[in-house]
C-alpha cells in the first residue's frame, strides 16, 4: 500500500497546487513511484486524460512532474462553476450535471465519497507514493461536517499532513494557529507540520516567528519556501485578480484576452505570455481594449451568459469595430462559439436561455448537447489566408473540452481533426473568415504549438511594422524547466529528511543532485 503525504491550506490559493508538483517531482527524481491526488477538484481550469476523461488542470500538471501518464483516479470530483453557486459535476472524467451548491454540499457529495475512497484505493495499489492535495481549508466549520477534500480523505488515506500558510499575503501566523485551533483534536494530531510559502524576506528576521509557531502549536515548520515567479500551469481564476494590464512598449505587441466571468482554460495563453515581445493583457471593460493587436476570446463554462456580459460591458460591439477596422481575433472552444451567428441550448445545458445571437464574424452555428466532448487531439493546420494560411499541413497538437456542436454555414474550416486518443478520425474543426483575420477553434492548447505561435506573432509584428524577433521559446522543453527549477528550490528549502521521517519511507529524499535542507 502507498505511503502518501497530504498537502492542506490555510486558505485557497496558499500554493497547494504548485508545492504539489513540486513534491511530486521531488519523489519521482528519489526513484518512487508517485501519483497525485485531489479528492474534489473546483476549478475552470481542466484537461483531458489520453482516454477521454477530464480532471483538474493541477493534477494534469502533477501527473507530468511525476512522469506518469495522467488518469481520471487522480482527481474523482471536479467541480466546474457556471453561475454563481452551481456547478457542473464532472465525476471520474464525465460529467454528471449542473448542480447548486446547497444541494451539492447538502447530501449529494457525501454519494460521491464511495468514489473517491475507490480511486484512491486504485491509485495505492499501483504506486508507492500519493501526494494529496487537500482543497481550501479543512476549518470550514460551515462545511466540515460533510467534506470529501480534507481531513476525511487524510483519515482515509491515513496520510500525515502538512499545513500551508502564505506568507506573502500577510496573517500567515494567524492564519496557522487560528486553522488548528478550529480543528479537533483528532484531526490536530494529524497535521505533522507547517510550511510558509512564498517567502520574500530574511529568515533570520523570520526566525523569531518561527519559533513562537513550534512554542505555540507543538508544529515542526517543514519548510519556508521563497517567493518563486514560477510561470507554471496556475489551478484557478483567482491568480488573474491579481494581474494587472499595463501599457504595451513600442516595440510589444499587445493581445488582449477578454476576461469572462465564467473563464475556463486560461492556461491556453501561458506560451503567449512566455514569449518576449509580448503584453498579454486580460480585459474586462471596453474602456481599456484600446488597440490591440490581437483579441482572444477564451473558453467559457457559460457561453451564453459571458456572451450576453460581452455586449452588456460594451466589449462586443467594441470588439465588431476592431474587426471590421482589420483587428485580428481568435477564439478558443466558447469564444469561437461566440464568434458564430447563433449558439441554441434547446435542452437548458447551461443556462435556460435557449438561443442568443453571436457576433457573427464568422459562419457558422452552435447547438449545445448534452454530451461532452473531452479529448486529447491531434491535426493538421487547413485554414487560408494570413495567419493561418502558411502553415497549411502543420501538424498540431492539444485537448477538446466543450459541450456544443458547430456546424459551419460556408466558410473554410481552420483545423482538420486527424487523431482523438488513439482513433483516428477526419473531422473538421473551428472557422477562418474570408479575409483570413479571424478564427476560431475547439482546440485547447493550441498556442502551445511552437511553429503556430511563432508565425502568429510573425505576423502580427509584420503587419505593425515592428523589427522581427526570432523566438528561441520552446514551450514544452520552456515547462519543463521550470519544473525542475521549482522542484531544486522547494528541495533546498524543505527539511527532507524531516518529510521522510514523518511518511516513514525507506529510500531517501535527498538523492540525484537535490540535497537536503
Amino acid at each position: 500500500m502507498a505511503q502518501a503525504i497530504m498537502l492542506q491550506g490555510t486558505s485557497s490559493n496558499v500554493g497547494k497546487s504548485i508545492l504539489g508538483a513540486a513534491l511530486c517531482r521531488i519523489f519521482s527524481r528519489a526513484g518512487y513511484r508517485v501519483a497525485p491526488f485531489k479528492s474534489q477538484n473546483m476549478a475552470l481550469n481542466s484537461g483531458a486524460t489520453p482516454d477521454g476523461g477530464e480532471i483538474g488542470r493541477a493534477q494534469l500538471l502533477q501527473a507530468y512532474a511525476a512522469r506518469v501518464e495522467p488518469r481520471v483516479e487522480m482527481n474523482p470530483v471536479l467541480l466546474k462553476p457556471t453561475a454563481p453557486a452551481c456547478s457542473q459535476v464532472v465525476l471520474l472524467g464525465r460529467p454528471l450535471g449542473n448542480l447548486g451548491a446547497r444541494e451539492y454540499h447538502g447530501h449529494y457529495n457525501q454519494d460521491l465519497w464511495p468514489h473517491v475512497e475507490a480511486a484512491y484505493a486504485a491509485l495505492a495499489r499501483e504506486f508507492e507514493v500519493i501526494v494529496i492535495e487537500g482543497a481550501g481549508s479543512p476549518a470550514e466549520v460551515n462545511l466540515k461536517a460533510g467534506e470529501i477534500a480534507n481531513m476525511r480523505v487524510a483519515k482515509m488515506a491515513r496520510a500525515p499532513v502538512l499545513l500551508v500558510a502564505d506568507i506573502d499575503r500577510g496573517g500567515a501566523l494567524a492564519a496557522i494557529v487560528g486553522t488548528l485551533e478550529l480543528l479537533e483534536p483528532e484531526e490536530r494530531e494529524m497535521v505533522a507540520g507547517l510550511v510558509i510559502n512564498k517567502f520574500r524576506g530574511d529568515l533570520d528576521l523570520l526566525q523569531p516567528a518561527l519559533d513562537f509557531l513550534v512554542k505555540k502549536t507543538g508544529k515542526p515548520v517543514v519548510g519556508v519556501i521563497p517567493f518563486l515567479a514560477h510561470g507554471l500551469p496556475e489551478e484557478d481564476s483567482v491568480v488573474l485578480e491579481q494581474a494587472s494590464a499595463r501599457s504595451t512598449g513600442k516595440d510589444e505587441l499587445e493581445i488582449d484576452v477578454i476576461k469572462l466571468p465564467c473563464i475556463a482554460n486560461f492556461t491556453d495563453f501561458d506560451a503567449l505570455e512566455r514569449e518576449e515581445g509580448v503584453n498579454l493583457r486580460y480585459i474586462e471593460d471596453q474602456a481599456a481594449l484600446g488597440q490591440p493587436d490581437l483579441i482572444i476570446l477564451p473558453g467559457s463554462k457559460n457561453t451564453i451568459g459571458d456572451l450576453l456580459w460581452l455586449r452588456q460591458r460594451g466589449l462586443a460591439a467594441a470588439l465588431q469595430e476592431l474587426v471590421v477596422r482589420g483587428t485580428p481575433v481568435v477564439g478558443i472552444c466558447g469564444g469561437y462559439q461566440m464568434l458564430g451567428r447563433e449558439i441554441s441550448d434547446p435542452g437548458h445545458v447551461e443556462t435556460e436561455q435557449e438561443r442568443i445571437d453571436g457576433l457573427s464574424l464568422l459562419p457558422l452555428r452552435t447547438v449545445f448537447r448534452s454530451s461532452k466532448a473531452t479529448n486529447v487531439v491531434r491535426g493538421l493546420v487547413t485554414g487560408t489566408g494570413p495567419c493561418l494560411g502558411p502553415l497549411q499541413g502543420l501538424e498540431v497538437e492539444g485537448y477538446e473540452i466543450h459541450m456544443g456542436e458547430s456546424y459551419l454555414e460556408g466558410g473554410q474550416a481552420a483545423f482538420q481533426i486527424t487523431r482523438r486518443g488513439e482513433q483516428r478520425v477526419t473531422i473538421a474543426d473551428g472557422c477562418v473568415s474570408p479575409d483570413g483575420l479571424v478564427w476560431g477553434t475547439y482546440i485547447h492548447g493550441i498556442w502551445d504549438n511552437d511553429p503556430l505561435r511563432h508565425q502568429m506573432l510573425a505576423f502580427l509584428r509584420a503587419r505593425r511594422g515592428l523589427p522581427v524577433m526570432e523566438s528561441g521559446l520552446q514551450f514544452a522543453a520552456d515547462l519543463e524547466r521550470r519544473l525542475e527549477t521549482l522542484a531544486r528550490v522547494v528541495a533546498r528549502h524543505l527539511d527532507l529528511g524531516r518529510l521522510q521521517a514523518i511518511m516513514g519511507l525507506e529510500r531517501s529524499l535527498a538523492g540525484d543532485g537535490f540535497g537536503v535542507a
